[in-house]
């Protein structure tokens, strides 16, 4: 994602980087109707699918593979908290929505959208070096 985005840093707020990756709702407002409709896809294609395409594995439950353990360890504290935090919230919020009947499709792009948040969090709080 840093090799098609750039640095993170550079968003005030998550939300600043998931409108630039097309990750939120278009909306139609007029007076006080507000509608919301399908995401705007303005933005960065082959980051935004990449990001789609990994929301899907939050479809099993958290846990933390052998392979995955031996990534993580020459990481900071702080990823890797941030990192645990983000795979138990969002294989809870998979299994909530797609138990409440929202469309798989939808819940892979809300799941992507949080975890675009989650990466924010990680560059905000890691520097990165060179």
């Amino acid at each position: 994602m840093v090799a098609e985005l750039g640095d993170l840093t550079r968003f005030d707020h998550p939300r600043q980087l998931m409108k630039f990756l097309g990750l939120i709702p278009s909306e139609y407002s007029s007076g006080e109707r507000r509608q919301q409709g399908s995401i705007t896809t303005a933005g960065h294609t082959h980051a935004r699918r990449a990001l789609v395409e990994g929301a899907w594995a939050y479809r099993y439950p958290a846990k933390v593979s052998r392979l995955l353990q031996r990534r993580l360890e020459p990481q900071p504290k702080a990823i890797q908290d941030i990192s645990w935090k983000a795979q138990v919230r969002l294989c809870k919020r998979y299994r909530r929505l797609m138990a409440r009947g929202t469309h798989a499709n939808q819940v892979v792009v809300a799941i992507a959208r949080e975890l675009v948040g989650f990466m924010w969090a990680i560059a905000h709080q890691v520097p990165v070096t060179p």
